[in-house]
């Protein structure tokens, strides 16, 4: 059937939002009351926790940690993660509190943006509503099969970084998945499952997951769970390429983890951007502090986890794993699948296909009936693909980052943020706070600095992280959290300090709920 549209009739607004994730409902939230306009290409809110969970998805932080500053959990302290269908409906229930699924245009996905604004001027990055249009996007409506086009004076991108571009392996040549005869699937295809089918994929096959971060070590607990009490049942097997460590619990030797990096006076041990000569030379003086903490907690994981046992322990420290927002929480009983033997486990740099399953860079082969790739998402193509020249080529520096100044503002592309593409411990709490400091901005509260300014923000942050973890293109702040919240404060003319007491100042972590 064709597609009807109308290229003469363009709805004028002035904001517009592109996704209703996290990001893009918290940013709905904060910019409603210049009614904006937020195109979401499914039929539902939630971005990737609706579209990318598996059934044993939860949340890799507690809950009190990943809340809204105005809409807590209803039982916030309760210990256990929440499941994806619990943030789910967490979500539903703050975008229905807050009246905000009235501007969610379900079932319209952004196939086109064109710039209109003033190619001649370079200089500077003026107010973010200029009283005319900067942006025309094109949405095609799944359901009434029909592209519409719209005119904004500034856009929010908050399609997120996971999702809808899966980061597929190289091959060598004549050795991919053509010639294999089982079957292949990206983790973003397997989330697509329901549980009968994902189980019936699964029992009794030869299955291989590709990756070792958080949602191959899920599938690889799914696996064995499937198998469980087959008489048919097949070990699974993890292809690992890069080890990672990995937590059992967010206690270390009893202490609580939180008063290792999520402290003021934790992270006053951490580099972070911006320091004057005095704060470096104590950064530089408690270097042997840094390292003794992530020594501390290695030797709790090493004892508690059998990493030495089957190989699993990484080279690098773990504050790198925790600078670059890599640490993963284990599901229970991982490793006693492991034990035993329903989840197996082999190191390669490089491996590619052959008709009955995987070969390694060794000579080694491995027999799979299902190959799983864990091998993440490619946010950055996604944007790529969606942006017009130039801007689609300066969306990346030359170390593979995006610069966002206030991990929100490109410098170089005016009327236009982006939320959720740095990371933290809790990313709610920086998409949420940054959307208050972009409402806040865009009601010219407060000016952007000039774009040299802007541009030497970032390349700090980039530097900082280089030098923090080896790891650095996840454009995690994680290590400097509470100092990036300080600076966005101090912008915004808020008091940086957010506690009632300087003890509390000092030693408790923080949360939204210092940022109401």
């Amino acid at each position: 059937m064709a597609m009807h549209q109308n290229q003469n009739v363009i709805v004028e607004s002035k904001v517009g939002i592109i996704g209703a994730g996290i990001s893009g409902i918290a940013a709905a939230k904060q910019l409603s009351h210049y009614n904006p306009m937020v195109f979401e290409a499914t039929n539902s809110i939630g971005g990737v926790w609706k579209h990318c969970s598996y059934r044993s998805t939860k949340l890799q932080t507690p809950r009190c940690d990943f809340e809204f500053s105005d809409f807590p959990w209803p039982q916030r302290n309760n210990s256990s993660f929440p499941s994806y269908l619990e943030i789910l409906e967490y979500l539903d229930n703050y975008a229905s509190h807050f009246d905000v699924l009235k501007f969610v245009k379900f079932n319209s996905k952004v196939v086109e943006i064109r710039y209109v604004g003033d190619h001649t001027r370079k200089s500077e990055l003026g107010s973010l509503l200029t009283g005319r249009p900067v942006w025309e996007i094109a949405v095609h409506n799944s359901q009434l099969n029909t592209l519409q086009w719209y005119a904004f004076e500034f856009v929010v991108v908050c399609i997120g970084k996971y999702g809808d571009v899966p980061r597929m392996p190289e091959y060598p040549p004549n050795k991919g998945a053509e010639i294999f005869k089982g079957k292949v699937l990206h983790t973003m295809d397997y989330s697509k499952l329901n549980k009968e089918e994902a189980q019936e994929l699964f029992r009794g096959k030869k299955v291989a997951v590709v990756g070792y971060k958080k949602s191959a070590i899920d599938l690889a607990m799914e696996c064995a769970e499937a198998n469980a009490g087959c008489k048919e049942g097949k070990p699974c097997t993890v292809v690992i390429r890069t080890l990672h460590w990995t937590v059992p619990s967010y206690w270390i030797w009893g202490l609580p983890f939180f008063l290792f990096y999520s402290t003021r006076s934790s992270q006053f041990l951490q580099e972070r951007p911006n320091q004057t000569l005095f704060r470096a030379l104590l950064c530089f003086l408690s270097s042997p502090m840094r390292k003794a903490i992530s020594k501390f907690i290695e030797s709790y994981l090493s004892w508690k986890l059998p990493l030495e046992k089957y190989g699993l322990k990484p080279e690098h420290p773990f504050v790198e794993d925790y600078a670059s927002c890599q640490m993963a929480i284990l599901p229970e009983n991982f490793f006693s699948e492991a034990d035993k033997g329903n989840i197996q486990f082999k190191m390669a740099s490089k491996w590619w296909f052959w008709s009955g399953g995987l070969e390694f860079e060794d000579k080694t082969r491995l027999e799979a009936d299902v190959v799983v790739l864990a091998t993440g998402f490619d946010g950055k193509k996604k944007l790529q693909c969606l942006l017009p020249d130039p801007f689609q080529s300066l969306i990346v520096d030359s170390s593979g980052i995006m610069p966002l100044y206030r991990g929100t503002i490109h410098p170089m592309i005016p009327n236009m943020a982006f939320v959720g593409y740095v990371e933290s411990v809790s990313n709610l709490q920086t998409a949420e706070l940054r959307c208050k400091w972009l409402a806040r901005l865009a009601d010219e509260k407060f000016k952007l600095p000039s774009v040299k300014k802007m541009i030497e923000q970032t390349s700090e942050e980039i530097q900082v992280m280089k030098r923090t973890t080896r790891f650095y293109k996840r454009h995690c702040i994680s290590t400097f959290s509470i100092n990036h919240s300080d600076e966005i404060c101090q912008e915004m003319g808020w008091s940086h300090l957010r506690k009632n007491n300087w003890f509390s100042e000092a030693f408790s972590p923080y949360s939204s709920q210092d940022y109401v």
